[in-house]
């Protein structure tokens, strides 16, 4: 299987703190990996050094296009969607007005269209559609979240921390719709996740970071087996 994502010697910095040290990972197309490790391990910055959020060196690729130094918005045009720690809801649009953005790069025919499907995964927020976003639970915040990234059509999903702060059952909802999409639509995902157990039973590679170095790197089977790994950096 190819890789649609590879970092080869990312480092990243805020000002004159370094917090990435050289990561070499990748993204299988098609696939889900996962970075797993302690909060103020590196893993919401890798996120924003893929999307051009902070400064960066080292390379790198999507697909055979090098996106390192690149804007933003360039990125995203290239099939980069991300859905950042805390959701990034517009909390006083409404749930169509928050859609309606997430698909901005898109003919508004298209985009339309394709609000059946995501009505069809995430049926809440049909039942929600005209409702102020700030007045939606955070199970429903999230949904919107990624309902209005997958509007953007990506190639490449970043999800940070979906499951924070919500109940089990929710998470268990919104892990089980991932997991359609990611059949559906082929989309390739890259998840930041600190429920490690649940990141390892959905992704299918994982990486575990610790303080801006990868520490171990494998399958989500054998990391799940590790006992040492798990008692060291994932906590369970």
């Amino acid at each position: 299987m190819t890789n649609l994502l590879e970092a080869k010697g990312l480092r990243a910095a805020y000002g004159e703190t370094k917090v990435l040290h050289g990561l070499d990972f990748a993204v299988r197309q098609g696939g889900v990996t996962a970075l797993l490790g302690a909060n103020g391990a590196g893993k919401t910055t890798t996120l924003r050094a893929i999307c051009g959020i902070v400064r960066t060196q080292g390379e790198i690729l999507l697909g055979d296009t090098r996106i390192d130094g690149k804007a933003t918005e360039d990125i995203v045009r290239l099939g980069v969607a991300h859905v950042p720690e805390g959701r990034g809801t517009f909390m006083e649009l409404s749930v169509e007005e928050n859609l309606r953005l997430g698909a901005y790069t898109r003919p508004a025919r298209q985009a339309t269209e394709d609000f059946g499907l995501m009505f069809d995964y995430f049926p809440r927020l049909k039942e929600r559609y005209k409702q102020q976003a700030g007045t939606l639970s955070g199970g429903e915040q999230q949904m919107l979240a990624i309902a209005r990234a997958l509007l953007l059509r990506p190639r490449l999903l970043l999800l940070d921390e979906p499951s924070f702060g919500l109940a089990p059952l929710i998470v268990q909802e919104i892990f089980r719709i991932l997991a359609r999409i990611k059949q559906d639509a082929g989309v390739s995902i890259l998840l930041v996740e600190q429920n490690a157990a649940i990141a390892l039973e959905f992704a299918e590679h994982a990486y575990v970071l610790e303080t801006g170095r990868i520490v171990m790197a494998g399958s989500s089977a054998d990391i799940g087996k590790d006992e040492g790994i798990r008692r060291s950096y994932l906590g369970y």
